[in-house]
């Protein structure tokens, strides 16, 4: 074999091992932070992170939501944490299956230990219902949450229903009469899993009925964001104050590569100018 030959070769493996060596590193600085995070507050800390990630060597972008996956991972690292060791959850996620998000929050609020979620960014959906299950959320002050009103199919299940109301039951059809059926039960369902996760954690019983008419009866879009003010109006244990740490780790969590992107900036922070006088300078 020639010198190019070669060249080509360990080119081409390199090409090859060079994500998967990103990949590692990236894991490995995400597990420190984590541990550095931990022993600060004394905590268990478990993260459920969405983005959209490429995957392989081939950089192909893909979408993540809330699985049965993640369900049973979160499910093995709260067993295997301490009953009275605090937990501190973040949440990154627009939301996925309502089955796994319940049976996350479900097992948060057995958690005798003090449950802190964070939310640095944005948990919409059954990231909503998760946090929900926390003795305390921590929010950025411009994270949101959102409605955990449920969906059927592509279909706000509160919009099926009132198509059902409001129209003559002869001119709707039959497959629009099963998705309201199934939107009302998911509807009552819903509403009935927000109450009792509300009411486990020692909720007022009127104060957890509001909150979870609020956020299942689709007066809202799914999409709608409920920013700390409106959370808190809404009788959420929310503070603001996010660690440095977790914003650390958010970046190590990069979306997928595009080939121009979106925004751009320098990142590094910034301190307002001073005059030479020593005064701050204003605009």
């Amino acid at each position: 074999m020639d010198f190019t030959g070669l060249l080509f070769w360990l080119f081409l493996v390199f090409s090859m091992l060079s994500p998967v060596l990103q990949r590692r590193l990236l894991e490995m600085n995400r597990l420190r932070l984590i541990h550095q995070l931990e022993q600060r507050r004394g905590s268990r800390v478990i993260t459920l992170i969405h983005r959209q990630e490429a995957v392989s060597f081939l950089g192909i972008p893909i979408a993540r939501y809330i699985d049965i996956d993640d369900a049973e991972a979160v499910l093995r690292a709260i067993r295997l944490t301490p009953e009275e060791m605090p937990i501190d959850f973040i949440v990154h996620t627009p939301g996925g299956l309502v089955l796994a998000a319940e049976q996350i929050a479900s097992a948060l609020v057995r958690h005798r230990g003090k449950v802190t979620v964070f939310v640095p960014h944005y948990a919409m959906s059954g990231g909503t219902l998760i946090a929900l299950a926390a003795d305390e959320i921590v929010m950025d002050e411009n994270a949101v949450l959102g409605p955990v009103d449920p969906q059927i199919g592509q279909y706000p299940a509160a919009s099926v229903l009132r198509v059902v109301r409001e129209k003559p039951i002869a001119e709707v059809d039959d497959q629009t009469l099963i998705l309201a059926d199934i939107g009302e039960k998911a509807m009552r369902q819903v509403n009935a899993t927000v109450h009792q996760i509300l009411r486990a954690n020692g909720m007022e019983e009127d104060k957890a009925r509001a909150i979870a008419d609020a956020l299942t009866c689709g007066q809202w879009t799914h999409d709608y964001p409920i920013d700390v003010e409106e959370a808190r109006q809404l009788g959420l244990p929310v503070t603001v104050g996010i660690p440095d740490e977790v914003y650390q780790l958010m970046e190590l969590y990069p979306q997928a590569m595009q080939r121009r992107p979106s925004v751009q900036y320098i990142p590094v922070p910034y301190e307002i100018p001073r005059q030479r006088d020593g005064s701050q300078r204003r605009g």
